[in-house]
């Protein structure tokens, strides 16, 4: 049973590395550059209000719309680039 269990999460990892690979930047140069903050409420109503990773965005919005994001995030000039989306989820990215 346990070694399921282990299959599963490969293929879980595995999806995802195959999601990183369609971003238009790398996920070291995002982290470098970046801290991402999402605050809002999520697809079940939660409120959050934290720190995610590139695989926590990802998981929050999609690659299509961290893509849109990134690349306005890239092109400021500011401290913090805030995106704020319909669906009520700020993203606030962080200049380090």
């Amino acid at each position: 049973m346990e070694w399921k269990n282990n299959l599963k999460f490969a293929s879980e990892i595995k999806t995802l590395n195959d999601m990183k690979q369609n971003l238009n930047y790398k996920t070291s140069e995002i982290n470098r550059n970046f801290r991402i903050k999402v605050s809002g409420r999520d697809q079940n109503g939660k409120r959050i209000n934290k720190l995610v990773g590139v695989a926590g965005a990802i998981a929050l919005i999609g690659i299509e719309m961290l893509n849109k994001l990134l690349r306005r995030a890239f092109a400021c000039m500011d401290d913090v680039c805030v995106c704020k989306l319909r669906r009520g989820v700020k993203f606030s990215f962080y200049v380090k």
